[in-house]
């Protein structure tokens, strides 16, 4: 009679603590380039957008360096499997990289379909990557081109999951801090753009993290007026002198 009145108590227990793990709901790992946080074993934090902002985040600092016109390996390894797709942005700062699609439901969920761009134009780079209905044997590698001519510094570099048959959210989000040389050669220290990013983006000569073409001239010419006035000064102390 004992064992028999345990019974309903120990079915209760387990019952409550399957309750209390956590459904796995993160999708996938950045694997390369390296992620601007530290990503546990699911992939998280990657639910909001931009570049999975939620939670406390632990900055990984790396910052990867490529020559304008590379092909960039991405690396993506799916942690919970959802037929979908991947798209891949750079943007100068997080702020700058484009929302999320839209996303028409169906009958049976938040997330049927979205449109791909057949011609991406910046800030986005590449849509319809690596599109599959089934679960992939292992982390995939895409190659993505970057803009010939264009540089920066600390821009950020999104990788973003479509996920259909899901509930929303339709997309997760990863990011890695990177910078684009004329040559491939990092660009020298200077003033860190920080995790997010705020560097601008453009043709060979725009960097971030230093001065604006033609600093150097408005500070001589700012040197040349301050002798200028300190000299007059100097004339109308001498000029009170003699009058005294």
């Amino acid at each position: 009679m004992k064992r028999a009145r345990k019974l309903p108590l120990v079915l209760a227990c387990l019952g409550a603590a399957a309750l209390a793990v956590p459904v796995a709901q993160a999708h996938f790992n950045l694997m390369q380039p390296t992620n601007w946080v530290v990503q546990n074993g699911s992939g998280d934090p990657q639910k909001q957008a931009p570049c999975g902002n939620e939670g406390v985040q632990n900055p990984t600092n790396a910052v990867a360096t490529f020559k304008a016109g590379d092909k960039v390996p991405i690396t993506i390894n799916e942690t919970t499997f959802h037929k979908g797709h991947y798209r891949v942005s750079l943007a100068a700062n997080q702020a700058s990289l484009p929302t999320d699609p839209p996303v028409a439901p169906d009958a049976t969920s938040d997330c049927g379909t979205t449109a791909i761009a057949t011609t991406p134009t910046l800030p986005l780079l590449a849509d319809g990557l690596l599109v599959h209905a089934t679960q992939f044997a292992g982390p995939q590698t895409v190659q993505v081109t970057l803009p010939p001519g264009m540089t920066c510094d600390h821009c950020v570099l999104q990788v973003q999951e479509f996920m259909s048959n899901h509930g929303a959210p339709c997309f997760y989000h990863h990011c890695a801090i990177i910078n684009i040389t004329q040559d491939g050669t990092p660009p020298p220290p200077g003033i860190d753009a920080g995790v997010n990013g705020d560097a601008a983006i453009g043709g060979p000569s725009v960097t971030s993290g230093g001065c604006a073409a033609g600093g150097g001239s408005a500070l001589a010419a700012g040197l040349i007026l301050g002798i200028a006035v300190l000299r007059l000064r100097r004339r109308g102390l001498a000029r009170s002198d003699r009058t005294e």
